[in-house]
Formats: structure tokens, sequence, C-alpha cells
């Protein structure tokens, strides 16, 4: 009976089981450096989580300040918390939390001790996270004006993450409304 397969010559002889292994190895090392990338991007999803819900949160606090008419020294906000709003008879200074000048921003110094209705007593806890992530809210004011009459408020808001692994970037927000 005659063979249908074609012979091979002396030089067709395939894959050597070296250039297989070789193959292999390759493979594995990139699948590893691939696996890698897996918990890093999982934390790195739970930080942008998280620095997004600060954001927001400070977001809707800075627009309650906002809202209060500039005479006003004080106001509860929607969830309890008494926020202070500034004295107008210091004008010009910052009143509240210290500030610090990182690379020309203005934000709130956390590394100083809180200051009593400009910043929340307890940390505040979204009902709505699962993960129950604590953050530490604190601002400053900076009014503008002579004695009663108030022109401006400069607000500065930062909200930190407290607890976690890692380091958390504060999140600052620096506003002035004018009435």
């Amino acid at each position: 009976m005659l063979s249908t397969f074609p012979k091979r010559g002396r030089h067709e002889r395939g894959f050597s089981l070296l250039e297989m292994l070789l193959a292999t190895i390759i493979l594995l090392v990139g699948l590893l450096a691939i696996a890698q990338l897996v918990p890093a991007t999982i934390l790195l999803n739970f930080r942008n989580r998280t620095d997004s819900s600060a954001l927001v949160f400070a977001q809707r606090e800075l627009d309650q300040f906002l809202d209060q008419p500039s005479y006003l020294p004080s106001f509860n906000d929607a969830i309890g918390n008494t926020c202070a709003l500034g004295n107008a008879t210091s004008p010009n200074v910052v009143q509240g939390s210290p500030v610090v000048v990182i690379n020309n921003q203005v934000v709130i110094d956390f590394t100083a001790a809180p200051v009593s209705n400009y910043s929340f007593p307890i940390p505040y806890q979204d009902p709505n996270d699962p993960s129950g992530t604590a953050y530490d809210v604190r601002w400053a004011v900076i009014i503008t004006g002579n004695g009663s009459n108030v022109s401006s408020k400069r607000f500065i808001l930062g909200v930190r993450q407290q607890g976690g692994s890692g380091y958390f970037q504060p999140i600052t927000l620096d506003t002035t409304v004018e009435r």
C-alpha cells in the first residue's frame, strides 16, 4: 500500500522540544504579567469610587453653604450638623479650619485639630455606601466686607477619607460667592 503523506525532507522537522519549551515560558511570563494587573486595577477602581463619593458629598455640602444668605453666621445642614459660615465682624481673615498653600492652591490642613462648627463632629458615613467608608469634613471661610456689610464669602471645603489601607488625597473645593 502506498502512503498518501508526503515524505519530509531532512530540513523539515517541525518544532523541537526546546522551541516549544521556550514558547511556553514566554506565554507564561505574559500571563503572569497580566494577572498582576488585576489586583492593581481593582485597587485603583476602589480609590476612584472613594474619590468620586467624596467629591459628590463635598459638592452637596458646598451647595448648601452657597444657598445661605450672606448675613447668616451659621445654619444646620441637611444631615443635622451645625455649620459655621464665618463672623462678619472679622473680615479678610481665615475663619475656621486652618489652611495651607500647596502648589499655589489653598487647601484644608488636615494635620491640625478639627475646629468646632467648622468640621463635622463625627466622621461622615454615606448611608448608601455598602463599604461604610468614613470621611473627615472640614471647611474655612474668608469674608470680604466691612463690619456687618458682607460683600463676598470664600468657602474652602475639604473632604478626606479616614481609615483604610494606603494614603488618600483629600478633595478640596474652593469657591467664592458675592451678594
